[in-house]
């Protein structure tokens, strides 16, 4: 009975291998647990996430699934809204857009100085930003120097009508000796005419200005002492103005030097003017990295003002490229990666090398050819899904 009752048991445990070996069970081989919070975790059987604590989700793998390539279901496609497009040829060119402030053009700016020294008496212009024109009277100047030089001047006149011709002395070089240091020393010729006419030099002496323009500084004030060679005032002439943009070094190398830029306005209602890059800085602020772009723009009736806000724009000559959406696209810190279409509900990331931008399109220079199918929308859905079934990066090594 015992040996009937071992036989028994013996043919139950032989039956009960051979159908398991028959039916294996799920393994890791097909499914995986991880969690839905932090799909890095992955485990070979269930259990808690170590990082929340949450319970591990089962997930299937695919058997269509390989390295950097997934698969979806029709569901799934319809519920990511992924589409995808056959990549092409295109025309696409570069635009800079570039944060700019209106300033003086310094070609325009001149700094009128004293030809003599003495006390400024008066100034008919003391406010920054006036518009003094050209040959109009700046300020009263009173020299010593000045009004002895004048005093010359007429002394030359009188001896030289006072004594005849036949002297040895040469009166005409005295006299033109001494017109020419007034002249010299600031005096116009109307001035000296009116000093010869009137026979009585004036204390003060008036002085002209010589250019017309705004004024940018006025280092003087009534009262105030001003040596030879000092400046009084500066100002600047507003017919063009520039746009002073700052760039980063690593974009210098997409400016065409030699071009052309167009200015936009956002104080006049987004007015834009065209006009020529006049100057780049060769020197970078060491410390920002940044460097300075000056573009020349004409400004009739002088509506422009210093010190307005500006954009420049900077274009590049348009060439044909692959171009794809900028939404198509996935960048970070270890490069461009793109999703194209392998099969019916199967994607794969492939690594691109991207180009120029401009409005929505970003170039594709390589890893991509014409005619490959790829994700346009639902990229970055297609991007999740993958780290959540197989717990990294694409291409992550």
């Amino acid at each position: 009975m015992k040996k009937l009752i071992y036989v028994l048991v013996y043919a139950s445990i032989l039956v009960c291998f051979i159908q398991c070996k028959e039916k294996p069970s799920a393994t890791f081989e097909d499914v995986y647990y991880t969690c839905s919070m932090d799909p890095q975790v992955v485990e070979s059987k269930p259990g808690k996430c170590p990082i929340c604590k949450m319970d591990l989700t089962p997930v299937k793998k695919s058997s269509g699934d390989t390295k950097e390539e997934i698969e979806l279901s029709e569901q799934q496609v319809k519920l990511g809204n992924i589409q995808a497009d056959t990549i092409r040829n295109g025309s696409i060119g570069d635009q800079m857009v570039l944060t700019a402030t209106l300033n003086f053009d310094q070609m325009n700016a001149v700094s009128m100085s004293s030809r003599v020294m003495g006390r400024v008496e008066k100034l008919y212009y003391k406010n920054l930003g006036d518009y003094i024109p050209k040959g109009k009277p700046l300020y009263d100047i009173y020299s010593e120097d000045l009004n002895n030089a004048k005093q010359e001047y007429l002394l030359a006149v009188e001896r030289k009508a006072a004594f005849s011709t036949e002297t040895v002395i040469d009166f005409d070089q005295l006299l033109q000796s001494a017109k020419h240091k007034l002249l010299l020393w600031g005096m116009s010729e109307a001035q000296i005419q009116e000093l010869l006419k009137s026979k009585k030099a004036t204390p003060t002496t008036t002085v002209f200005s010589n250019a017309g323009g705004y004024i940018t500084d006025l280092l003087v004030r009534e009262g105030d002492y001003v040596m030879e060679g000092g400046t009084v005032v500066k100002v600047a002439d507003l017919s063009t103005i520039w746009a002073e943009a700052q760039v980063y070094t690593s974009q210098l190398s997409m400016i065409n030097r030699n071009g052309t830029a167009l200015v936009q306005l956002p104080d006049m209602d987004g007015k834009e003017l065209r006009g020529r890059i006049e100057f780049v800085n060769p020197e970078i602020n060491p410390d920002t990295r940044i460097n300075l772009v000056r573009v020349s723009i004409p400004n009739p009736g002088n509506v422009l003002k210093p010190g307005m806000p500006a954009y420049v724009i900077l274009q590049s000559p348009r060439r044909n490229s692959l171009s794809l959406p900028i939404d198509a696209v996935i960048r970070d810190g270890k490069g461009a990666t793109a999703w194209i279409r392998t099969g019916l509900h199967r994607f794969k990331s492939v690594m691109v090398t991207t180009g120029l931008e401009q409005d929505d399109q970003l170039e594709i220079i390589s890893g991509l050819k014409e005619g490959d199918v790829v994700v346009t929308s639902g990229a970055y859905l297609l991007h999740s899904e993958y780290i959540f079934r197989k717990g990294a990066n694409p291409h992550q090594h």
